[in-house]
């Protein structure tokens, strides 16, 4: 799995809101719990490693699928679910915004403390990589967020992002503990940000005589080389648009989960009496726990589970999500009792839709399903920063005129 990567970060501003917080916060936990129980804690490190996997994972939760705001929401509410359950899930995660970022060095030392993890070493590693980028590599981003995600194994990643002065725009820079050979040459699993031609990068292995020349001034022996890192784009535009999105991919979820009814399959009769809506959400959901990694390469398609706080590509769905949480939550609590059969009805769900896409063509207008919503988004409880959905008004009567 090559985990890695560069995206254009508008910059935004604000809070979220404490109603959708709430709810990131569980549906994040939730989601990490399913994947720590079928695939592991490693897998978990490597997911959020994957710069294209943590935007789509970020946009399922109903954060604005483009923006900056989805690494430090995202963390936020991790940690503030994880964090106390990490002795049960053997993960923590260290580090936030601003002042917070400050205190990953004590937070390590406390956790090595308590793991017998070696702490010196996993704070040289923070350390490192923050130094790293905001040194080695300047490209005119300067840190603003570090979150150092551990593993009881010792294992761990980095997520970390920067601020450009001149523009308003967001550098995200990924980094994980099983690729690394070498913290100064391309140490990174990805890089997200805006993309502005020539940069000096120290770290890239086109400088090695450019690191080896310095090195040999301070008398130290060079590196060795890391493997190299892909790049994802992401527009500026805050609306979802049709060259945003895998239209078969998305047509084949609309059309299982709104055409078709859990009897006409088996294998998802545990979600017989589910609306037609929250399968979709559902269903997005699953392929974020158990999708294979080339299915994140458009994470605006996620905005479909459960739209967006500003409102694109239409409200947060509420009640929609509040259901798809009470499905999951219920799924997690009953195999813990030894009964999975609820979440595997959901990774079931996920195959069926893959299956699906293999012969279907798309022919709708991206723009027509996300009208749909917005129409209806006042069924569900839709929220946005400014406020609920309302229901729209009926069409005014057309008035002809005889002159």
């Amino acid at each position: 799995m090559k985990r890695s990567g560069t995206a254009d970060l508008p910059l935004h501003y604000g809070k979220v809101p404490p109603w959708l917080y709430e709810r990131m916060s569980v549906l994040g936990l939730s989601i990490i719990e399913v994947i720590l129980a079928d695939y592991g804690k490693d897998e978990v490190l490597r997911r959020l490693a994957d710069p294209f996997w943590f935007q789509s994972f970020g946009a399922v939760m109903g954060m604005d699928w483009h923006s900056s705001g989805i690494t430090t929401s995202v963390m936020g509410a991790l940690k503030r679910s994880i964090n106390p359950n990490s002795q049960t899930l053997g993960l923590y995660i260290c580090g936030g915004k601003g002042k917070f970022s400050r205190e990953t060095p004590s937070e390590l030392i406390q956790i090595a403390d308590k793991t017998g993890l070696n702490g010196n070493e996993l704070v040289r590693a923070s350390k490192l990589s923050a130094k790293v980028d905001n040194t080695a590599i300047q490209d005119g981003y300067q840190l603003y967020l570090h979150n150092f995600i551990l593993a009881d194994n010792g294992n761990w990643s980095v997520v970390q992002q920067g601020m450009h002065e001149s523009d308003s725009t967001a550098r995200r820079y990924h980094w994980h503990s099983e690729n690394i050979k070498s913290f100064v040459e391309e140490p990174h699993t990805g890089i997200n940000g805006i993309s502005r031609g020539k940069i000096l990068n120290l770290t890239d292995s086109e400088a090695s005589q450019n690191r080896k020349g310095i090195l040999e001034i301070s008398h130290t022996d060079s590196a060795e080389i890391m493997s190299d890192f892909a790049r994802l784009i992401l527009p500026a535009h805050h609306d979802v648009q049709a060259s945003d999105v895998d239209l078969k991919r998305l047509g084949a979820l609309l059309y299982v989960t709104r055409e078709q009814q859990p009897q006409n399959f088996e294998d998802l009769l545990m979600l017989e009496g589910v609306g037609p809506r929250t399968m979709q959400s559902l269903a997005l959901v699953s392929e974020v726990i158990h999708g294979a990694p080339s299915r994140f390469t458009d994470p605006a398609r996620f905005s479909f589970a459960h739209g967006g706080k500003d409102g694109h590509p239409f409200p947060v769905p509420t009640k929609v999500y509040d259901e798809s949480i009470s499905i999951i939550r219920k799924g997690i609590e009953k195999s813990k009792l030894g009964s999975s059969d609820k979440l595997k009805t959901l990774n079931k769900l996920h195959d069926i839709v893959v299956k699906t896409e293999q012969d279907f063509t798309p022919d709708f207008d991206i723009q027509d399903v996300i009208e749909e919503e917005r129409q209806n988004s006042w069924r569900f409880g839709g929220k946005t920063v400014f406020g609920d959905a309302q229901k729209p008004s009926p069409p005014k009567p057309i008035q002809l005129s005889l002159f």
